[in-house]
C-alpha cells in the first residue's frame, strides 16, 4: 500500500531540538498557537512537521521532519503532552499565508527523501554500520553519555543511525547537516566523520592536559 502524505503541513518552529525518521520525540505543549495546532491535528490524520527555526525571527532551515502523534494525555492545567513518531523527511516549497490561524502552514514535498518511508536493512553498508557502532560507543563514553547499547542493538539498521544522530552531542548546526543528507548511507558517513573527529579532538585533548 502506498504511502500518501500531506503536501500541505502545520509546522512546529523549534530551535535547538532536531527530529529525526525513525525516532520519537515527547513534546510538551502549552502555548496557546500550538495547542490548537494539536487540537487541529488530532481532529485529522495527526501529522505534525517539525523544523529547525534560524536566529532571524520567522525564518527556518529548508529540511524538516513530518511526524505523527501517536501518544497524547491532556493536562489538568491545560497543557498537551505528546510524542511524534518520525516518518520522513521533507522540504519545505513556500508558506501558505493564513490570517485565520495562529500557528503557521506550509507546502512542502518529499522527493528529495523517498527513501525515508521504505528502508530496509539492507540499506546500509554493513562495514560502515559497523563502524559507527563501535565509534560511537568509544565516543558516547568518552562523553560520559550511558547508552544501554544491548538494547540499542535490538533496534533496525536505520533507527540505530537515525537515534544516534539524535543523541549525539552535536550542535544544532552538525545535526541540521546530518538531517539535510538524502540518503541513509551518506546520513551514517557523515555522522560517522563527526563523531571520529570528535574522538580525535578529546585524544587530543588528553594528551595535551598530560
Amino acid at each position: 500500500m502506498k504511502n500518501i502524505l500531506p503536501k500541505k503541513i502545520s509546522i512546529f518552529p523549534l530551535r535547538g531540538a532536531v527530529f529525526f525518521p525513525k525516532t520519537n520525540l515527547p513534546l510538551n505543549i502549552f502555548e496557546d498557537r500550538y495547542l490548537k495546532m494539536v487540537e487541529d491535528a488530532l481532529k485529522n490524520d495527526g501529522y505534525i512537521g517539525m523544523i529547525q527555526s534560524k536566529k532571524l525571527d520567522g525564518d527556518v532551515f529548508k529540511v524538516g521532519c513530518l511526524g505523527k502523534i501517536d501518544k497524547h494525555e491532556r493536562t489538568g492545567d491545560g497543557r498537551i503532552l505528546i510524542n511524534l513518531k518520525g516518518l520522513t523527511r521533507f522540504s519545505i516549497n513556500e508558506e501558505i499565508k493564513n490570517n485565520n490561524k495562529k500557528y503557521r502552514e506550509f507546502y512542502v514535498n518529499y522527493d528529495e527523501f523517498k527513501g525515508d518511508m521504505m528502508f530496509g536493512e539492507n540499506e546500509i553498508k554493513k562495514n560502515l554500520l559497523q563502524k559507527l557502532k563501535e565509534d560511537s560507543i568509544k565516543f558516547f563514553d568518552q562523553q560520559g553519555m550511558l547508552i544501554n547499547w544491548q538494547e540499542f542493538s535490538r533496534l533496525k539498521n536505520f533507527q540505530q543511525i537515525f537515534t544516534l544522530a539524535m543523541i549525539s552531542p552535536f550542535s544544532v548546526a552538525e545535526k541540521q547537516k546530518i538531517l539535510e543528507c538524502p540518503n541513509l548511507n551518506e546520513v551514517a558517513e557523515v555522522l560517522h566523520k563527526m563523531i571520529k573527529f570528535g574522538l580525535y579532538e578529546n585524544q587530543n585533548e588528553k594528551n595535551t592536559i598530560q
